[in-house]
């Protein structure tokens, strides 16, 4: 298993996947600061490249469930549908690199959609990273029902923030204007939040902070715009 930061990036350098090493980087680090008896919960696992860094930071006896039902859906820009026949790869192939990185004993899997695996997860989660079905009903169901499950002074990372249209306005839905979570930040389209009461006088400043990232929304979407019309070349932005 990766011990540092470095090794686990590289163990993942081939791993197919949308996660800039910066995103990589705030996923180490939230996960590094788990302690044993604590819990973390990934939604969207794809082929495990989010996966084995979460797995190689985490300490001994943090659990580490990955939620993915490798059903050929909503497996990354553009293929939200009609890669069934994929799917029995994405599953092999998810579990061959965990296997490579050494942590494929560390992780549970459930192949399931995450509306479906609530009852895989016992007790409260310290850390949630969401990155699965990008389309407004179900990423805002995976904030509102997965981010109640987290524990207080836990950490939500979500994915694809400030990018995905869906995800974009479930965030606006559950997280902008609500007393529940903190917006801590971002890294690219990796948002995080803290779970921890928000006062009432830091609700506007909290509420604003993600406000002014919708600039930044509208010139991802401009981008996917041309890349879709092909006026402009990649790379998809994440």
């Amino acid at each position: 298993m990766p011990q540092t930061f470095d090794a686990a990036l590289a163990a993942v350098e081939k791993v197919d996947g949308w996660m800039t090493d910066a995103q990589a980087r705030r996923l180490w680090d939230r996960a590094s600061e788990l302690h044993e008896g604590d819990r973390i919960v990934e939604i969207g696992s794809f082929r495990g490249r989010s996966t084995v860094i979460l797995a190689s930071a985490a300490a001994e006896g943090v659990a580490i469930t990955a939620i993915d039902p490798h059903a050929g859906n909503d497996r990354g820009p553009q293929e939200i549908s009609g890669y069934q026949d994929a799917a029995a790869e994405d599953h092999d192939v998810f579990h061959e690199n965990l296997r490579a990185a050494g942590v494929d004993e560390r992780v549970q899997h459930v192949r399931a959609f995450s509306n479906e695996a609530l009852g895989a997860v016992d007790g409260e989660v310290q850390l949630l990273y969401i990155d699965g079905a990008h389309r407004y009903g179900p990423a805002r169901d995976d904030i509102r029902v997965w981010g109640g499950r987290v524990a207080p002074g836990g950490t939500v990372l979500i994915h694809d923030s400030f990018s995905s249209v869906g995800v974009t306005l479930a965030i606006l839905r559950e997280l902008a204007f609500g007393f529940r979570f903190r917006y801590v930040g971002r890294s690219g389209s990796m948002t995080e939040y803290r779970r921890e009461l928000v006062a009432r006088g830091a609700r506007v400043r909290n509420a604003l902070r993600q406000l002014g990232e919708l600039p930044w929304f509208v010139t991802n979407v401009g981008r996917k715009v041309l890349i879709l019309l092909k006026l402009r070349k990649g790379p998809w932005p994440y």
